[in-house]
């Protein structure tokens, strides 16, 4: 069969056809259309957060286009013969959203390496599917808010080279029979990546079962406890190890020094492990390979000067060493740097460590240098500087600074990170600075820097960090700060700056902490646009005015918010009690606010702090506000609320201090509703309204945390953001100060101005732990309870103005820490106790006490005014063993007062001598006296002897 000319034309025309389309569909389009739809399901089942993280520049994402080749996409790897997607790196691409089991993700069956860290999947779970890439090598999951369980699953992925699950936020957790399954599966692992997901419940001798053939192994902050596995040196290939973070306890087994090829140890904060010297010199001298050695936080104590000389013998190639807060002593080491190619040394925290740190012979190549919180002298002249030309990182932060001219340091024009705080520095900030183009972090604060804020800083353009708070600055902020482009990072407070802040101008920052200066005017509505925003102070500049902004709501992913002692007013916008869900703090005390209290607490927040003291808030304690299940510290003190007590409070498990003190609330405080009622409440203060009924002894029972002293002595602070500090305003020792630092030590009961009645309950004595017990201006009535001497942590106890009556109990005088006693404008009688405490109070503790003799009021006693010196515990009981055995009242009686002693040696000297029959008559009539009044009261009383 022929073809004619035409058709054979048309054939060939055709053929070329095809082979062009082909040709464009084999170089355009390799990506298969299920696999291009799966990908673009998944881009739109999230959002784009540009704060996911600060150094994420765009979305990968963006460039998945419907109709274009995803294998050209931006993180898409496709095979090239079959146009499957093999490999996908989404890693910073600003996702947020919630990754879920029937994701299309899951369809994309042919990965071999997926990378999804640094985004934001909103406490997903780690869905089991993820078992089901059965050709993954590599999976990525750093940094990227997952929560919950590690599936088992994850076992499934026979083929993994590397796995990443690090830094989740401490959400994720893995469980020993996972962990198994995990490592007897995976034994083509050679990377693995779990800091800190929560492994406490793994013994550490589990982790022998990895594959030897591991060569990085990161198990930072993951809970580990007990001591660490003695066989460690099977793992010959591991170059990078890295436990720190962890409860290891011990010291550091001698197999370590079979780990041969490690180049990288890290050992960190692990506060109960212990270096002991002649094992970890072996060890040294073994790691012929070692570039860094982190033992931060290690017990060192014991090392010797030996230890450095060690180090010295290391590879010619060690270049880091971090050795911080590890209890060394003696002079500084300066033959460390007998290592050539010494680039970071951060010897810092050690304030046992003293001499000199060397001008010379230094290493020319030492970029970071750490010797904060040391007693090390550190002489800031030229020959210093100019062996340090190579420095990006210095750090000197409370160290013994030595200064001929601190405008060298602008010659070090490599300098990233410079923090000279705390370091007693005064006059301007040199000029010279202005050479550190490459400047990212400048902390120059509490010191004594005065004059204005230089302009010159604004020059310096990769600037994103400066701190100069708690100086001398005067002046204005200037305006070239404003056009940082960088800046996220801004902390002025504590300054005698001036201005008006609504000429604040600024889009890029994460940080702002102006408090404690002397700003003016409304807040500046471009602050409210800074939707990156996380932490706003504007406290204490007290002439800040105007409203709160609704615009404010816009910053969704604040955390701290504290625009108190000023003088905004008007309601607060409707939104503040669910506008972020990431909020901390929010202190708005001290101004002239209205309305009512934010009633919109929405669930699953943050917030560990509310602190509403000293407005003008009316209306009532709205019960939603239990919705605040992490609530530490509550004060609405200073207001005008009219309401009942609050028992909904009880059910907040956290709440550590609540202040209603100056309101109008009213009613009774029966007590206990639940179960652990306030049982880790520090502070309760109630005082000045109109609290009426008996005192709430049920509550008493219940306030565990004022039964047991705190021995941390720390500032009490946010744990969602670890730098703020609570503060509270509060009455201390009859004075009303503001407490800028809480310890969580302290411990205060005030129930004072109210109108409780009835006798103060001895249930009252178990509260050993309190430091404060105001029941002042009350009507209480009956005896001053001789157990609360219980209370022997006690500083200040005021009783005053009630209806109290009988003697003062001597047990009083034994509180030893007890500063301030105020019992006066009561009824009560007898001689004011002598010695112990009683001696250093004056008049004032007791007057208005018309009953009262001694010689604090300056009124003799006489006859029967002389009180019991027995403990309450005698008369309550029979007695007869104490006299018969001891010695004669009557003698006692003689020399009490404050010749107690004098009259108890004449008693045993009369009855050694004539045990006379006058004073046996005398203790059978008070025997006799007692057994009848004993069973007068029995029966309403009972038997108190127990």
């Amino acid at each position: 069969m022929g073809f004619s000319p035409l058709s054979l034309s048309q054939s060939i025309s055709f053929i070329l056809f095809l082979f062009h389309f082909h040709s464009t569909i084999s170089s355009s389009h390799f990506c298969a259309l299920d696999q291009s739809l799966s990908l673009l399901q998944f881009k739109e089942s999230f959002s784009i957060r540009s704060s996911a993280s600060d150094h994420c520049q765009h979305p990968k994402t963006e460039s998945w286009k419907e109709g274009t080749d995803c294998c050209s996409w931006d993180g898409v790897t496709c095979d090239m013969k079959t146009g499957h997607v093999t490999g996908l790196d989404l890693a910073c691409s600003m996702l947020y959203g919630t990754l879920h089991p029937n994701s299309t993700l899951f369809s994309l069956h042919h990965l071999q390496q997926l990378d999804l860290s640094d985004n934001d999947f909103n406490s997903s779970h780690i869905s089991s599917r993820f078992g089901q890439f059965s050709n993954l090598t590599l999976l990525n999951l750093n940094y990227s808010v997952f929560a919950g369980q590690v599936p088992s699953e994850i076992s499934h992925l026979s083929k993994l080279v590397s796995l990443d699950l690090s830094d989740n936020n401490l959400q994720l957790s893995l469980e020993p029979i996972s962990f198994d399954k995990l490592v007897r599966n995976l034994t083509k692992h050679r990377e693995l990546d779990l800091s800190s997901v929560d492994m406490s419940l793994l013994v550490p001798d589990s982790l022998m079962n990895l594959s030897s053939s591991l060569s990085s192994l990161k198990l930072n902050d993951c809970g580990l406890q007990r001591k660490l596995p003695s066989s460690m040196g099977k793992f010959k290939h591991l170059q990078y190890l890295d436990l720190g973070g962890n409860d290891f306890t011990g010291s550091i087994p001698y197999d370590f020094e079979q780990l041969t090829e490690l180049v990288s140890l890290g050992l960190s904060s692990n506060n109960y492990l212990s270096l002991e010297p002649i094992s970890f010199h072996k060890i040294v001298q073994n790691l012929t390979k070692l570039r860094e050695l982190d033992l931060s936080s290690v017990n060192m104590s014991l090392v010797s000067q030996d230890f450095f000389n060690s180090l010295t013998n290391l590879s010619s190639s060690f270049s880091s060493l971090f050795l911080s807060n590890c209890g060394l002593q003696g002079k500084f080491p300066g033959n460390i740097f007998l290592l050539p190619k010494l680039e970071s040394l951060d010897l810092s925290s050690n304030e046992g460590l003293t001499g000199s740190f060397p001008s010379s012979n230094l290493s020319n190549v030492l970029s970071r240098l750490s010797l904060s919180n040391t007693r090390i002298s550190v002489y800031l002249e030229n020959d210093l500087i100019r062996n340090l030309k190579s420095l990006e990182y210095m750090l000197l932060r409370n160290c013994n600074i030595i200064r001929s001219d601190l405008a060298l340091l602008g010659n070090l024009t490599q300098l990233i990170y410079l923090d000279f705080s705390s370091n007693n520095l005064n006059g301007e900030i040199p000029s010279s600075f202005r050479n550190l183009v490459h400047l990212y972090y400048l902390k120059l604060d509490s010191n004594k820097f005065m004059g204005h804020i230089p302009d010159f800083l604004g020059s310096l353009s990769n600037l994103e960090s400066l701190s100069l708070y708690d100086n001398l600055f005067n002046g204005t902020i200037p305006s070239s700060l404003f056009a940082l482009p960088s800046l996220y990072y801004l902390d002025l407070h504590n300054n005698n700056l001036i201005g008006n802040i609504s000429e604040f101008q600024h889009d890029s920052l994460t940080y702002l902490d102006l408090s404690n200066n002397h700003l003016h005017g409304p807040i500046s509505s471009s602050i409210f646009k800074q939707e990156n925003l996380r932490v706003l102070i504007l406290a204490s500049n007290s002439k800040l005015t105007g409203e709160i902004s609704s615009s404010i709501c816009k910053l969704r992913f604040l955390r701290v918010l504290d625009l108190s002692s000023n003088s905004f007013s008007g309601s607060t916008p409707l939104c503040l009690g669910n506008f972020s869900n990431m909020l901390s703090v929010l202190h708005l005390g001290m101004n002239n606010l209205q309305g009512t209290i934010p009633s919109t607490f929405s669930k699953d927040n943050s917030l560990e702090y509310l602190n509403l003291n000293g407005n003008e808030f009316e209306g009532k304690i709205l019960s939603s506000i239990i919705n605040y299940a992490m609530l530490e510290v509550l004060d609405l003190g200073n207001n005008k609320i009219e309401d009942t007590f609050p028992y909904f409070l009880e059910t907040l498990p956290k709440l550590q201090i609540l202040v209603l003190k100056s309101n109008k609330l009213q009613g009774f405080v029966k007590g206990p509703t639940t179960h652990n009622s306030f049982s880790k409440l520090q502070i309760l203060d109630i005082s000045d309204n109109d609290f009426s009924g008996s005192l709430p002894s049920g509550y008493f029972n219940s306030l565990e945390a004022m039964m047991a002293s705190d021995q941390n002595m720390i500032y009490m602070n946010a744990s969602n953001y670890s730098s703020y500090v609570y503060s509270i305003e509060m009455t201390w020792k009859g004075v009303e100060i503001e407490f800028p630092k809480i310890q969580s030590t302290i411990r205060i009961l005030d129930l004072s101005n109210n109108n409780f009645n009835g006798e103060i309950p001895k249930v009252i004595a178990k509260l050993k732990a309190l430091q404060l017990l105001n029941l002042s201006h009350n009507s209480l009535t009956g005896h001053i309870q001789s157990s609360l001497g219980n209370l022997t942590n006690l500083e200040s106890l005021d009783l005053s103005s009630n209806l109290l009556t009988g003697r003062i109990p001597t047990q009083l005088g034994g509180i030893t820490f007890l500063a301030i006693l105020n019992l006066s404008h009561n009824q009560l009688k007898g001689r004011i106790p002598c010695g112990e405490q009683f001696n250093t109070f004056t008049a004032t503790s007791f007057e208005g006490n018309l009953g009262l003799c001694g010689f604090q009021v300056l009124k003799e006693c006489y006859g029967d005014e002389a009180p019991s010196l027995l403990p309450s515990s005698f008369d309550e009981g029979d007695g007869s063993t104490l006299f018969e055995d001891a010695f004669g009242w009557k003698a006692v009686t003689m020399g009490y007062g404050c010749g107690f002693v004098f009259g108890v040696a004449t008693g045993y000297i009369m009855f050694r001598t004539n045990k006379p029959s006058w004073f046996f008559r005398m203790i059978e009539d008070i025997r006799n006296h007692k057994s009848k009044k004993t069973k007068k009261n029995a029966g309403r009383f009972g038997d108190r002897r127990n």
